[in-house]
């Protein structure tokens, strides 16, 4: 088995649980196919194991041979949980990919598997499991400056493709749970996020502007995107953070089925934080959003960026980057996040990083930049 990736192997160390079966099988089978939307529904339901042993029965012999792959290239875009923008930003990119192909069975194949968010994608690229990443800008920007989360371990060679659509922060209350603002939150149990997801970094930024750790709660948890609306529904949490564009479906689902509210954030910690943090930028969430949501609802939040290193090819980012802007008109249709997207905000709005080379060959191809 020595063509799995070298984390595919056994007693190599293992991504966080669920990732690496996407990413291996998708690295792996989507070049087996000659048709990218059943590779598509493929990665999703194979594991590595699986995979491994499906071959071993020979299952593999229906497949193209190894040496006939060799024309084909593959880019896995590291997203975020299945409920959330980032999974559908990244699946997406993927669409626009196979459009530019059209019938070139040589062109470039693309996949968007679920991951667990801005850090763990940055560190994968950093690994070399990725080949492009979705980021929220301030991680971007703590990845490039080696400061906050990855402090000590700064990566120089994270490079920017593009942003896509703003992300407020919203913080979701129980309908019954006496919270208004968030001094409200004290003494009350509130999922703070998975470790290595964006939401996560944010609520910990908020946390410092406001001068207190975990045990300004009475309980904090770690539950992902996928698992935090049903926790609150089902009355296990009082509140959760969630850095998502908007409309989203996790949060929509908790404003229907338990009457789940955003609060308002705002006031000096916040005004401080945006004034000090050049990623972070006041935003709001109109009011009938959602059911809940009666009236505005002032908040702060960041970019979803499309990141990549400098050492993913220039010609898949060129391609790539291509295929997105030659068809952006058919992108913002694919969510509601995407419908103002603008091309000069999106090459210059929220990138810390250094442009990727192929980006910024199509750009200049384009007199976007000099």
């Amino acid at each position: 088995m020595n063509w799995l990736p070298k984390h595919c192997r056994s007693g190599a160390k293992m991504p966080a649980r669920g990732h690496r079966s996407l990413i291996c099988m998708a690295k792996n089978l989507i070049e087996r196919f000659e048709n990218v939307e059943d590779a598509m529904k493929a990665r999703q339901q194979i594991k590595c194991g699986t995979m491994a042993l499906l071959l071993a029965i020979g299952v593999g012999a229906s497949m193209a041979p190894l040496g006939a792959q060799a024309a084909k290239r593959f880019v896995a875009i590291g997203t975020g949980g299945p409920t959330g923008v980032y999974f559908i930003a990244g699946n997406a990119i993927c669409k626009m990919v196979q459009k530019a192909a059209g019938d070139n069975r040589n062109a470039l194949r693309c996949s968007a598997p679920s991951t667990g968010g801005s850090v763990y994608n940055i560190n994968a690229l950093r690994a070399k499991d990725l080949e492009i990443g979705v980021a929220q800008s301030d991680v971007q920007q703590h990845a490039y400056r080696g400061t906050d989360k990855f402090e000590g371990h700064k990566f120089e060679k994270i490079r920017a493709l593009f942003s896509v659509h703003a992300e407020p922060f919203q913080i979701l209350v129980g309908k019954d749970s006496g919270i208004n603002s968030w001094a409200d939150l004290a003494g009350k149990r509130v999922n703070i996020g998975n470790p290595g997801s964006g939401q996560r970094g944010t609520f910990e930024a908020l946390m410092l502007a406001y001068n207190v750790d975990g045990s300004y709660f009475g309980e904090t948890s770690e539950l992902n995107s996928t698992e935090q609306s049903k926790a609150l529904c089902d009355g296990r949490i009082d509140a959760f953070g969630y850095t998502v564009g908007v409309p989203n479906v996790g949060v929509a689902q908790a404003a229907n089925k338990c009457g789940a509210r955003i609060i308002t954030l705002a006031g000096k910690a916040v005004d401080q934080l945006v004034l000090d943090n050049p990623s972070y930028a006041y935003s709001l969430i109109p009011k009938g959003t959602y059911t809940t949501i009666t009236q505005d609802v002032n908040t702060f939040g960041v970019l979803a960026t499309i990141v990549a290193s400098s050492e993913t090819s220039e010609d898949i980012v060129y391609e790539l980057v291509r295929a997105v802007f030659d068809n952006l008109a058919e992108f913002r249709k694919l969510h509601p996040a995407f419908a103002n997207l603008d091309e000069k905000k999106m090459i210059s709005e929220g990138l810390s990083a250094p442009l990727h080379a192929g980006a910024a060959k199509y750009y200049k191809e384009k007199g976007w930049i000099q």
